[in-house]
């Protein structure tokens, strides 16, 4: 039997707390496993109350207890907490991710939680109380003790999954940043991953281009021929099924789909635009290559409507699950 899950906030004016309420009032239908909230008891009470959930809060004070609380009310560790104030983002709001987001990682590391699922965060808020990370990815792999480019994001939904080779940087700086080692690095962690995770004995990866129509034959650029034809051709020589470059305008037609396990995409909106138009609702972004078990919703903060009742619980609920489902895996 694995620990319970840990659930981190994220920011507390976003839909993070109510979604969180909210995914624990439907765990028995949707069968989840058994997680705790990271702190913030007064404020996951308040959002439960605004979205119009009978949730009784049973703070916890070893992961161990939350199990046996699990099934009578949502269980929440430590005594970090805020006021509930959808919508309104401040510092104060930032402090409380951020330490919220550190207990649970220091949790899994030290084994107490089988995996954490992370809230959605606002980045530039965070960066104001010493945040220095590109998003949680990166910071979740530091506190594992691994490189961030040993932590490889993969977006996964019910029709899709895909992992951006590169990710927050600006679409100018692609090109110069691809290189052969970078794509066969992670798509040889993507695909242990795949086998270890996910249960999929012999993965399929389709590597897609980074130019129109795969380039043309050189005359719309030289990447695919320079540097990802010959990525794919060193992991299909190591016993990977690659295949590509493929136009990535035809990658996510659903006979494509069929043809492969995951997609390894060029660039950030390459990998997020198919998936969130095929799964918004139900997109889990899955840290690849890491220790621990790391999930969270693939949406933000939406501050817009926090607190509005509105927002669909079902990328939470999908995450939440992920991690039990990988955590039972690797026990």
């Amino acid at each position: 039997m694995t620990p319970p899950l840990a659930v981190s906030l994220g920011d507390p004016a976003g839909v993070g707390p109510e979604l969180i309420a909210a995914a624990w009032a439907v765990r028995a239908e949707q069968r989840l496993p058994a997680f705790f909230a990271v702190g913030g008891a007064k404020l996951l009470a308040a959002a439960a109350a605004r979205r119009g959930l009978a949730v009784q809060i049973i703070p916890v004070a070893h992961p161990d207890e939350a199990r046996q609380a699990f099934a009578r009310g949502l269980p929440v560790l430590g005594d970090l907490d805020g006021e509930y104030a959808p919508g309104a983002p401040d510092e104060t709001g930032a402090r409380l991710t951020l330490a919220s987001l550190e207990d649970a990682c220091a949790l899994a590391v030290r084994g107490a939680a089988a995996g954490i699922v992370t809230g959605p965060i606002a980045k530039s808020l965070l960066a104001a109380v010493g945040f220095d990370y590109p998003g949680q990815t990166e910071f979740v792999a530091a506190r594992a003790g691994i490189a961030a480019r040993d932590a490889v994001m993969m977006l996964a939904g019910p029709q899709l999954r895909t992992v951006p080779l590169t990710v927050h940087i600006a679409l100018g700086e692609v090109p110069a940043a691809l290189t052969t080692a970078l794509i066969v690095g992670r798509a040889r962690i993507v695909a242990r991953a795949l086998a270890r995770d996910f249960g999929i004995a012999n993965p399929r990866l389709a590597i897609a281009a980074l130019n129109p129509h795969a380039g043309e034959g050189g005359r719309f650029g030289s990447e695919e021929a320079a540097i990802i034809a010959p990525a794919i051709a060193v992991l299909v020589a190591a016993g990977i099924a690659a295949s590509g470059p493929h136009p990535a305008d035809a990658l996510f037609a659903p006979r494509a789909r069929a043809s492969y396990d995951a997609a390894l995409c060029m660039y950030h909106d390459q990998a997020l635009i198919p998936l969130k138009a095929l799964d918004f609702d139900s997109g889990v972004n899955v840290t690849l290559g890491l220790p621990i078990v790391r999930t969270s919703p693939d949406h933000g903060t939406a501050f817009d409507i926090a607190g509005r009742r509105i927002a669909d619980p079902g990328a939470t609920i999908a995450a939440i699950r992920m991690a039990g489902e990988i955590a039972a895996r690797r026990a």
